[in-house]
């Protein structure tokens, strides 16, 4: 009982770690795995017994005989569903031919490098080479979203980085599934036509069980007949019974099955579908938080000795040094990404918890079948995983320095409120070379944004997910623009520090529109114009406009007779190099203004 509950604190504890360093999970997760078991087991107990034993001499431990197997399965099979649910077929279409390119030719490159590697410099069958290169395919948003958050790059950069993790993820594992069910049939891998049948009753099982069952239950979720209530364990349930299910027509073709029904549901109109992945998300915490300690404790020292050598660290280096940034030449060829970006893309490759925990499966049941060599895939993923995540995550900074994708100044504004004039405001800075996202939790909004070419985000201020969209590292603005105030000001008060941190700002409030004295520094535009005259003088006069400006006292005659007109909003001013500087509402932020400068406003042109 205390080793179990231990396991769930420790990794609750270990979470909260990575969150409060801003480092990735699987470090402290993996570090205390090996804590508890091996290290423990040399060094620390006098017995020389684990602090936590997951199976001791196949029949002992927290998990005898087959149970620890059957408990990394299903563990495993909800994690990937959870990865498929995040792949979306339009997000391949958006995110341009380098993010596919990396995901094929990038891929293939790591397996036919990686393995060629682990072969010639471990001596590994040609079997277990190739299913060690197909698990270290994968990186994953888990580790990278964490070394990236407070690294400001290129826009471009950072989607590059984040959506390779999340598309790469469930292929990664697809291929390490196909892979390892070709070792498993007939005689160890051997290609005889007994194999090839039962690697098709594999695929065609897994993609079709995984296909029809993401649709009914689509269709009971659509129609109601599941209570809201029970909807999440619905599907957790209807999870576990496709992947049992699958694997009792097709041995070991349940992985598959789940990540095919990931991905299928995951691209369907459900209006639930949010509500599944927030809770798969929380699930799979807890149980990624206790995959891994026990993974890591399973692990013993003849394991971890058998990789003690130069070898291991030859064959580090040149999945760091020579495989990853090979494949993002090769993949980022012809591309309009500069050198030092394909450089610092090259650098950034950690590998994630997909590699580690279908390792860990994989290795533990073809040593248990007496597979050749199957002892290395453990301990040598084990070592890409934890030695990436380390490497990058302490010189990526600096390597972004040295390279110079490092963005000094954080240019990009985030507005919070996507309404008419919010997208009026997001276009005209869009097309004055500003990155502009907005976000909004009401989708008519985030759709007629999007339709304008603006990027937009269908989320509220109240989510956690916003803090670790990387993709946000150029920002340096943020713009409050909702009809609510309090919604403003806790948008300013949450985000100020990581999103404005060059300059935050809101709309005024009715009570600070009756008091212009003591209009607050972050008020905007002006002291007599808020939510509700915003909007009516964008439904009125559509359009925003520039005009000259003579000389700071042509400047300020021109914002007094503005603020007496009810049909124009004075916005930004732009200097004689098209920087823009926002207006606040006590006009006091902008201090020089020149002739050959421009006063951008919204409404009807200034006479």
């Amino acid at each position: 009982m205390i080793e179990l509950a231990g396991i769930i604190i420790l990794g609750i504890l270990a979470q909260w770690v990575a969150w409060r360093f801003k480092i990735p999970a699987i470090l402290p997760l993996i570090l205390i795995g090996l804590l508890v078991g091996p290290i423990a087991s040399e060094f620390l107990s006098t017995d020389g017994s684990k602090w936590i034993e997951p199976m001791w001499n196949g029949n002992e431990g927290l998990f005898p005989g087959e149970s620890l197997f059957y408990f990394v399965s299903l563990a495993i099979s909800i994690i990937l569903f959870e990865g498929g649910l995040t792949l979306r077929f339009s997000e391949i279409r958006n995110v341009g031919p380098i993010i596919t390119k990396l995901i094929t030719i990038g891929s293939l490159v790591t397996f036919f490098g990686a393995a060629i590697a682990a072969h010639y410099i471990f001596y590994l069958s040609w079997e277990i080479s190739f299913l060690f290169s197909s698990l270290i395919i994968v990186t994953g948003p888990t580790v990278i979203t964490p070394i990236l958050r407070n690294i400001p790059l290129k826009k471009d950069v950072s989607a590059v980085l984040k959506w390779e993790g999340i598309l790469i993820d469930p292929i990664g594992a697809l291929v390490a599934v196909l892979v390892f069910e070709f070792i498993s049939v007939e005689g160890g891998g051997e290609f005889t036509k007994t194999a090839l049948i039962e690697f098709g009753k594999i695929v065609l099982f897994g993609s079709t069980f995984g296909f029809t069952f993401a649709h009914t239950l689509n269709f009971l979720i659509n129609k109601k007949w599941v209570p809201h209530y029970l909807l999440n364990v619905f599907a957790l349930a209807a999870v576990l019974g496709v992947f049992v299910l699958s694997d009792a027509f097709a041995h070991e073709s349940g992985l598959l099955a789940v990540v095919v029904m990931g991905m299928v549901l995951g691209n369907s109109n459900s209006p639930y579908l949010k509500e599944l992945l927030y809770f798969k998300e929380s699930l799979s915490v807890l149980l990624i938080s206790i995959l891994f300690i026990l993974l890591a404790a399973n692990i013993n020292m003849d394991d971890l000795l058998l990789i003690y050598n130069w070898n291991s660290l030859i064959l580090f280096a040149l999945v760091v040094f020579l495989i990853r940034p090979f494949g993002v030449f090769i993949s980022t060829f012809g591309s309009n990404l500069k050198l030092n970006e394909r450089l610092f893309i090259g650098w950034v490759g950690p590998r994630g918890i997909v590699a580690a925990g279908i390792a860990s499966l994989f290795g533990l049941k073809l040593a248990k079948n007496g597979v050749l060599d199957a002892q290395y895939i453990t301990p040598l993923v084990f070592m890409v995983v934890l030695g990436t995540v380390l490497f990058n995550a302490t010189t990526a900074r600096m390597f972004a320095k040295a390279v110079g994708v490092f963005l000094k100044r954080s240019e990009g504004i985030l507005i919070i409120g996507a309404s008419q004039f919010s997208r009026l405001i997001g276009n005209y800075l869009e097309d004055n070379g500003r990155h502009v996202v907005l976000i909004d939790s009401n989708q008519t909004n985030i759709k007629l944004a999007r339709e304008s070419g603006l990027e937009a985000l269908n989320t509220d201020i109240y989510s956690e997910t916003l803090e670790d969209n990387i993709e946000l590292n150029d920002v340096g603005f943020l713009m409050a623009l909702t009809a609510s105030a309090d919604i403003n000001k806790y948008a300013i008060e949450k985000f100020k520090d990581q999103f404005g941190e060059n300059g935050s700002f809101r709309l005024i409030t009715v009570d600070e529109m009756n008091d212009p004295e003591n209009s607050p520094k972050e008020g905007l535009f002006s002291h007599t114009d808020d939510f509700i005259q915003l909007s009516e003088v964008a439904r009125k006069f559509p359009k925003i406009h520039e005009t000259e400006i003579e000389s700071r006292k042509h400047y300020e005659e021109l914002i007094e007779k503005i603020n007496k007109d009810e049909d124009i909003i004075p916005l930004l001013v732009k200097d004689k190099r098209g920087v823009l500087e926002i207006i606040s509402s006590n006009n006091k932020a902008i201090e020089n203004v020149e002739k050959g400068y421009k006063l951008v406003y919204l409404g009807k042109r200034i006479k």
